[in-house]
């Protein structure tokens, strides 16, 4: 409850208009409350685009990057989304790039205005999945202090990392952008839980994919080298 209080007091974020949404217990912000919430803050503009290396429209595999400017002066907050047919709901099969593009603004603007949680259409497939619903259920319950979600997920992370050959400081980079937060300590344990289990579906379903994904933010690594 604490949570959903700071939200709606600090974001003005309302429940009974749709900003949030609840899930298997967990709160979730809306495509439709980011935008409102930017609209309130006075968003100087949102500009978005494909990341064209990394699209396949032959099989349905977008990704896209969003800029929010919160001001004129702004340089910007920027969030990637992606989308293909292995992570997104069944239900909308055939509107991946619209996903990849929402996903993206949904990021951008959640780094911009602070918001900690997942954006509801991020999750994809897991919220809906009974087998993913029970997956998540097997990880024991971890204290939310920003440690990488608790030992359990960290080394489940860590698992992936060397059963897929990942590079750890992509894996970071992405998912602090899936997360959108400024560092991975600063994630909740479902938003790195959500992670994981994004993580693992990927890398199973089409490691190719996953790999183009992280290769995304060398960029960002190089930078930080």
């Amino acid at each position: 409850m604490g949570l959903l209080k700071k939200l709606t007091t600090d974001h003005l974020l309302c429940v009974a208009l749709g900003d949030l949404i609840l899930l298997e217990g967990c709160w979730y912000v809306t495509h439709a409350g980011l935008l409102r919430l930017a609209r309130s803050k006075r968003c100087s503009g949102i500009r978005v685009q494909p990341v064209r290396d990394f699209c396949d429209p032959n099989h349905g595999r977008w990704v896209f990057e969003a800029t929010v400017f919160t001001s004129r002066d702004c340089k910007g907050f920027v969030g990637y989304g992606d989308a293909d047919v292995s992570n997104v709901s069944p239900l909308v099969h055939g509107a991946e790039m619209r996903v990849a593009e929402t996903r993206a603004v949904n990021r951008a603007l959640r780094k911009a205005y602070g918001i900690g949680i997942c954006s509801v259409e991020e999750i994809g497939p897991f919220a809906e999945s009974p087998q993913s619903s029970r997956q998540s259920k097997k990880l024991p319950a971890q204290p939310a202090n920003g440690n990488y979600g608790g030992p359990k997920v960290r080394d489940r992370l860590c698992q992936l990392i060397r059963q897929h050959q990942l590079d750890p400081t992509l894996v970071k980079a992405y998912a602090t952008d899936f997360c959108g937060t400024k560092t991975l300590r600063e994630a909740t344990r479902e938003q790195v839980e959500n992670f994981v289990a994004h993580l693992a579906d990927w890398a199973e379903k089409d490691r190719n994919a996953l790999l183009c994904q992280l290769n995304s933010y060398m960029s960002t690594k190089e930078g930080t080298a």
